[in-house]
């Protein structure tokens, strides 16, 4: 059956000139996959035009006049932009004419008008961003990175069992390991909340909680999911980002610095594409908004062609897997709590 992905052609920084191309480069390696364009029909048009891609049967255009752009804030997205591409892309998943949708729009927007357009599946009182994290393993799921600024005891633990669901569908583990992020791995480290979410992830007995996971236990793989609150997350990520970006500059300026070193550089080649490829955020774009009633991809706003390509694959992936429909069964068959 084919997946149908609906995107949200006019967010990010530069809107069609990264999402278009990212949507031909995706087409060329998926070829079973259809795509919703939502936007300005003008604009995509003479784009796709300049991509050679008009007369390409397995995109189309649905037609929204509004873009939210990354200033505006929630009353605007919400109330006087509703024809907008991100609301429209949401509808066709609502719709079911399309399977999953990304978009590299305003954050906050995005999680509000998904979460009124799509409601929040059963049990999940605030959905949470969640994405890959590389380890020295493998990887690992982290969330919430950005979407609750603040989250209560209670609310960790929901994000441990969507990050929980979220590790058995997509990677088959039976029994995920889970850790909550602190600032040291001692019982008597850490403020009240996080305290009280050890206290009820330990307690939960469909949870393998492995304990307090410091930051840099992060990259090592002792957990399979790591939980914190939204505020904690979003600059966890953006420090593992600036961290990429600064070790690669300064490769740069090394490998740079002399003729002898330029000529070493040339036999270590491989060495170093090969730790560019796996370093690379751009690899790992792409974050789930778990627990929505529709698959909902989150790409970064200054996110390369690369980048937001790699979005739309993890849209593909969890479309074509179910996904939403495995984290659903996960949280029906999940215990409740009795301290909830």
């Amino acid at each position: 059956m084919p997946i149908t992905i609906a995107i949200d052609a006019m967010g990010g920084d530069q809107g069609i000139d990264i999402t278009l191309p990212a949507v031909a480069a995706f087409l060329n390696k998926e070829p079973q996959a259809h795509i919703l364009l939502v936007g300005q029909q003008q604009e995509i048009q003479k784009k796709l035009s300049s991509l050679q891609l008009s007369n390409n049967t397995r995109i189309q255009i649905v037609h929204a006049a509004d873009v939210i752009s990354m200033d505006d804030d929630l009353a605007t997205a919400l109330r006087r932009k509703r024809n907008s591409s991100m609301r429209v892309a949401a509808e066709q998943v609502k719709a079911q004419t399309a399977n999953a949708m990304v978009s590299a729009g305003n954050t906050g927007a995005l999680m509000a008008v998904s979460r009124m357009v799509l409601k929040t599946l059963p049990g999940i009182d605030r959905p949470a961003i969640c994405t890959a994290i590389p380890t020295k393993k493998s990887h690992c799921y982290m969330l919430d990175l950005g979407a609750n600024v603040e989250a209560d005891a209670e609310h960790l633990l929901q994000f441990a069992l969507m990050g929980n669901a979220v590790a058995q569908a997509v990677d088959a583990k039976t029994s995920p390991k889970i850790g909550l992020l602190n600032i040291g791995e001692e019982d008597i480290k850490g403020h009240q909340t996080i305290k009280a979410a050890a206290r009820l992830l330990h307690g939960h007995s469909n949870l393998n909680y492995v304990g307090y996971v410091e930051g840099d236990a992060v990259f090592d793989g002792v957990a399979d999911v790591v939980v914190c609150d939204g505020f904690v997350g979003n600059v966890a990520l953006k420090t593992m980002e600036g961290v990429a970006s600064m070790i690669g500059q300064m490769l740069k300026h090394e490998i740079h610095a002399s003729w002898p070193r330029k000529i070493a550089a040339l036999i270590a080649a491989p060495i170093f594409k090969g730790l560019q490829r796996q370093a690379n955020p751009q690899r790992y774009n792409g974050a789930t908004l778990v627990g929505l009633n529709g698959i909902v991809i989150k790409s970064h706003g200054g996110a390369t062609v690369e980048g937001f390509e790699a979005a739309i694959h993890v849209a593909y992936q969890e479309a074509k897997r179910d996904v939403l429909a495995l984290i659903s069964q996960a949280l029906t068959n999940t215990e409740p709590q009795n301290n909830c």
